[in-house]
Formats: structure tokens, C-alpha cells, sequence
């Protein structure tokens, strides 16, 4: 009889990892690999690895030395494992990470896990295979339909990248470097992709990009399309309920994206717009073109259109030269806004980017003290916006079982979790709630009816659904 191969897939960093994650799943499925959430049982081991964060190649070649045991633990029980490392850290350090670690057998860069299976077969022993080149095809064109049990596996939520790559050279980011020059793909594909997925029992959409409403691809009228014209076209998808997009950029809000906001009903109304810093010269520092009060102004023109939007952010403290003043200006800006949620981290030198060479480094102690005061105060306000849901009546999108037997969660128009007891619901509906409770890391809501109910899906999750922070 022979034996199923089984592929582990685990995935750091970004929501992009987790649609690149299914995606060489997909690939790897139609070589007869099934997934496990069991390291363990893995005949393949994927690392898909994100390069953002500080200290992530460390976290790499840590993670490597747990699977160098593991691979000698089922050697030993004469299993082999194959190891691969994917995404942006695999794309920075490539042949560092053949040079330094004996057990992988591939490494591959973001735009070419499409060749995985190629690269496996040419992988030898004491012979890795290595493709971090940024290929003139489109890896899109080579991937695999999704396979409807598969997307029913993956739940009625997914992520849908739009557009890869950045422009922008922000003065502290990798990701010129490891996700190369802003692409965007065909208006046709995505339509395609979206309507398979549908089909399938899909009811929320995120559109992903690295910088995603810079969004410029060619339309089925052989123009150029906008963001915002692409989510009117995904919004007449029949099944399709909500739509989302991340990460954006200040610089790239035109007047369309922002009137689909308030025109779009399947337009959620939560925004994730990052601004990084409140003070003006940090922000020339950081090559983020854009300043504090322009900032400030485009936040009120996308209030004007939605006024029930919620907005979501990051930041980054202790940048180079930044100076007590400067931090100032930030908490200003965080109190003038008063954000929903957002993600904050002390700056970190990253190799290969112009803010590592600058000079007048922010000592760690200082960095620390300003971390914790800016996340007191954006607590308080994500504190404070929940507490505004309480008495309020949410449209949820069912996900998943909840923790208590007869629970279910789901998430609301705000991106925020909520679980309930179940009733008559089931994962795919979107339910009212009545919110009774804001507590510290969801909403508590009561069923005050169902509706939708006709689109049902099973509840599974894949083992690669939420990606581990980097």
C-alpha cells in the first residue's frame, strides 16, 4: 500500500505568508503531499519565513536546529524529511542559509515557491536547490486552481493577494528588497480567484498587497484599474458579503478608494492605514512622504465618507533622531485620531536599508519607556472602542466553534472577535448580535436573529490559518 506523503507548512510574519502558505500547499497537493498540523508526521517541513521583524533570521536558524532533530529523530525510524525554507528571509539570506544549515534541502524566494516541485526533485543530498531570483514570468500564471475541498477546509474567511512588491523605500523596510518592485496582478485573475472561492462558500474577502491600494492592474477594457474600482467589481460576486484590504499607504488613498467606503456596503468599514510617526522630520527621515497633519486631513476626508469607519495602525518608536519632542508628537497624533487597534514596535536596525546607517540611535532603555507609554495609550483607545460596541446590534460572520461547547466566534464589521452561543446558527451565516460584553480579547454577544443562513460550510480550519508572529 503506499504511504501518503505529508507536508507541514508553518508560517511567520504577515497575512501574505498565509495566502503564500495555501498556495504551496496547493502546489504541493497536486504532488500527492497532504497537510498535517503535526510537525511531527511531516514528510516535508516548510518554513515560510517573514523578515520584517527584528532578529528573524536568528528565529530561522532556530527553528532549523528543532527540525535538524526532528529529521534525525524520524531518520532514525527510517522516515526521511525534506526541508524546505520560504519567503523573504529565505530570499535575503539564501545562500547563507545553504552555507550554515546542512539540513535544508530547498530554499526559495517568494516569487518562485510556484517551482517547488522542480526544486525538490533537483534538491540532492549534500546538494540543496536555491532559487531566489526575481523571474520575468508571472508566478500567478503557474499555481494551481484551488481545489474546492480545500478552500471549504480553509473556512469562509480568506486572504486574496492583489498586488505584491513596494515602491515606496521606506527607509526602514526590507520589503523592496525581498518582495522586489510593486506588481499588480490582472483584473481577470483575481475576478477568477475570487469566484472560485465564492463558489466554494467563501463569504469574506481580504485583499492583500505589500502596498495594496497601489493597486494598478490591467481590467478586462485593457486599462488600468484602481483599488477602489476592483472592490465595486469583487462586491457583485454572488456569495461575496464582505470585503477587506491591507496594508495600505497614506500616499496611495485617492478619491475613488475613499468613495468606496462609503458606497460600497461590502466595503467592512475598518481601515488599516500606518502612519509610523507623528512627528514631521521622523517622517521625512523614514522616506514616508507624507506628513503628520496631511495624515490628520486624510483621516477626516475618509471620516466625511464613512463616518462609522474604524482605523487601525502602526508605529514604530525610537527611530533614529528621534528626540523626546518628536515622541511627543506621535502620542499627539494617537490622541487626535484615537485608533481602534494598532500594531507598535521599537525600531530595529534591519540590514541593507538606509536607516541602518544613520547616525544618533535611540538608546534601548529609551525605546522600551516610549514603547510601553505609546501602548498604554493605544490600549486605552482599543479599551474604549470596544466599550462603544456594548448595547450595539453587529452583523457577525460565523468562523468557527467557539472554546465552550455550544459557542461559536466569528468577527465583526470592525475585525474584532465575537463569540455567542450558537442556537441556529452555523459557520458561514451572519448573524446579529447583540453585544452584552466587551471583554479583554473579544466581544460577548447575544443571538438576536439569523440571516444568510442559506451558504453553509464546514467547520475546519487549515494548519496554517494563522501565521506566528516573527
Amino acid at each position: 500500500m503506499l504511504r501518503v506523503k505529508k507536508v507541514h507548512v508553518k508560517s511567520y510574519g504577515c497575512q501574505m505568508n498565509v495566502y503564500d502558505a495555501e498556495r504551496m500547499a496547493d502546489v504541493l497537493a497536486k504532488e500527492g503531499y497532504v497537510e498535517t498540523a503535526r510537525i511531527e508526521d511531516a514528510d516535508l517541513v516548510v518554513l515560510n519565513t517573514c523578515h520584517i521583524r527584528e532578529k528573524a533570521v536568528e528565529k530561522v536558524y532556530s527553528e532549523l536546529g528543532r527540525v535538524r532533530e526532528l529529521k534525525s529523530e524520524r531518520a532514525s525510524a527510517g522516515r526521511d524529511t525534506r526541508v524546505v525554507v520560504a519567503g523573504c528571509v529565505a530570499q535575503a539570506e539564501g545562500a547563507e542559509i545553504v552555507r550554515r544549515a546542512p539540513v535544508v534541502d530547498v530554499v526559495v524566494g517568494p516569487q518562485s515557491y510556484h517551482r517547488l516541485p522542480q526544486l525538490l526533485a533537483a534538491a540532492g543530498p549534500a546538494r540543496p536547490a536555491l532559487d531566489t531570483d526575481f523571474p520575468l514570468d508571472d508566478k500567478f500564471q503557474h499555481l494551481p486552481a484551488r481545489e474546492r475541498a480545500a478552500i471549504r477546509g480553509r473556512g469562509v474567511s480568506a486572504f486574496l493577494t492583489v498586488q505584491e512588491g513596494c515602491d515606496k523605500f521606506c527607509t526602514f523596510c526590507v520589503v523592496p528588497y525581498t518582495r522586489g518592485a510593486e506588481v499588480s496582478r490582472p483584473v481577470a485573475a483575481i475576478v477568477a480567484e475570487a469566484e472560485r472561492l465564492a463558489d466554494a462558500g467563501v463569504r469574506e474577502f481580504t485583499l492583500l498587497g505589500q502596498n495594496v491600494n497601489a493597486y494598478h492592474g490591467v481590467g478586462p477594457d485593457g486599462r488600468v484599474w484602481t483599488l477602489g474600482r476592483l472592490l465595486g467589481r469583487l462586491a457583485r460576486i454572488e456569495g461575496v458579503a464582505r470585503l477587506r484590504y491591507t496594508t495600505s499607504h497614506p500616499r496611495d488613498m485617492d478619491d475613488e478608494l475613499i468613495a468606496a467606503h462609503g458606497e460600497l456596503p461590502a466595503l467592512m468599514p475598518y481601515l488599516h492605514l500606518p502612519v509610523q510617526a507623528g512627528a514631521d522630520h521622523i517622517l521625512a527621515a523614514m522616506n514616508r512622504r507624507h506628513t503628520a497633519d496631511g495624515y490628520r486631513r486624510l483621516i477626516d476626508r475618509i471620516r466625511a465618507a464613512r463616518p462609522d469607519i474604524a482605523l487601525s495602525s502602526d508605529f514604530i518608536v525610537g527611530f533614529p533622531g528621534e528626540s523626546d519632542a518628536d515622541f511627543a508628537e506621535t502620542l499627539r497624533l494617537v490622541d487626535d485620531v484615537r485608533f481602534a487597534s494598532a500594531y507598535s514596535f521599537k525600531y530595529s536596525i534591519r540590514p541593507g536599508t538606509p536607516a541602518a546607517d544613520l547616525g544618533e540611535q535611540v538608546p534601548e532603555a529609551v525605546k522600551a519607556a516610549r514603547l510601553a507609554e505609546l501602548q498604554a495609550r493605544l490600549e486605552r483607545d482599543r479599551e474604549a472602542f470596544n466599550r462603544t460596541m456594548v448595547g450595539r446590534t453587529l452583523d457577525v460572520l460565523v468562523e468557527r466553534a467557539g472554546r465552550q461547547p455550544g459557542q461559536l466566534a466569528g468577527k465583526s464589521p470592525y475585525l474584532q472577535g465575537v463569540h455567542f452561543e450558537g442556537g441556529t446558527a452555523a459557520v458561514g451565516d451572519i448573524v446579529p448580535l447583540a453585544i452584552v460584553a466587551a471583554q479583554p480579547g473579544s466581544l460577548l454577544g447575544r443571538q438576536a436573529g439569523v440571516r444568510d443562513g442559506d451558504r453553509r460550510a464546514p467547520v475546519v480550519e487549515s494548519p496554517h490559518r494563522s501565521a506566528d508572529a516573527a
